[in-house]
């Protein structure tokens, strides 16, 4: 299945933005459907497993479209679950978002996400692949593809990850080009979660929301003492439903939705608009008042 006709450009003109890492990447150039004009951008990886957890999936979308709301670009592998979310969470945005592919573009992989990527470049986003062409995907190409994800961004966040993982791959290429990794806790008896709190424990920066990866990378100072309540969060009545709820503490999506008549979909969206408003913040599967 083939995706657009793409064009090779060379490795200066992709890190034209971060020329030191340009060296570092063996591959000469990259082969490009779409713009590169989301590279203006700060950038952000966000990687994870192909097999999440439900919350880990909507951590991702959400971390997705808050950070595409605030003017950073996603970039990931495509892959299916935790970088299909955030792709499909910064589209939701409106924000340009980068994939980088484990074979050429006419052996589009995943198929399932090639609806994805089309609605990615329809963004000015682009789809990226060191491979030629008609290369098909093959497993040791995908290690290579990370490396490629890693040199792009100005820091890498891991959501959910085993062990033994490609997103603890690229947070290896990411330490090695001085990249800073960030990633979410989990609870130490979850298989899928030893691999970030394995990288908490080395080293990584712990997060919790889009709002500690934006203070990570200098786009947001710290909260002050004495916040100001914002004054753009929606004033509908599912947004105003939630904001009494979470006035009683922090509560995770089930408890949100036992306590209005929305469907969960229809939370989540509306968490979404305060969490990018300021007026909801992420604390691991909860949500809290800001």
């Amino acid at each position: 299945m083939e995706l657009a006709e793409p064009r090779f450009v060379p490795r200066s003109e992709v890190f034209s933005r971060r020329a030191e890492r340009a060296e570092r990447v063996r591959f000469k150039g990259l082969w490009l459907a779409g713009s590169l004009a989301g590279l203006e951008r700060p950038v952000v990886a966000v990687v994870g497993t192909r097999a999440p957890s439900e919350a880990a999936r909507q951590r991702a979308r959400l971390l997705g479209e808050a950070l595409g709301a605030a003017g950073v670009c996603i970039v990931s592998g495509l892959a299916l679950g935790v970088d299909g979310a955030a792709h499909a969470g910064a589209v939701s945005a409106g924000s340009p978002t980068i994939g980088v592919l484990g074979g050429g573009h006419r052996h589009f992989f995943p198929p399932r996400n090639l609806a994805l990527a089309r609605s990615m470049l329809e963004l000015d986003g682009a789809v990226l692949s060191p491979f030629p062409p008609d290369e098909p995907a093959r497993p040791w190409q995908f290690l290579q593809r990370n490396g490629v994800v890693a040199a792009l961004a100005d820091a890498v966040v891991i959501v959910e990850a085993a062990e033994r993982s490609g997103a603890l791959n690229t947070a290896s290429w990411a330490a090695n080009f001085g990249i800073e990794v960030l990633a979410f806790p989990g609870d130490v008896e979850r298989p899928k979660a030893a691999g970030c709190n394995a990288l908490i424990r080395d080293g990584a920066t712990l997060v919790r929301n889009a709002g500690d990866v934006l203070e990570a990378l200098g786009l947001r100072r710290p909260d002050a003492a004495t916040p100001q309540a914002p004054t753009n969060v929606p004033q509908d009545p599912l947004s105003a439903t939630l904001l009494r709820a979470l006035a009683n503490g922090p509560q995770d999506l089930d408890q949100l939705v036992a306590k209005s008549d929305a469907q969960p979909g229809d939370i989540l969206a509306a968490l979404i608009a305060l969490e990018i408003a300021g007026g909801v913040r992420r604390d691991g599967p909860a949500f809290r008042l800001t």
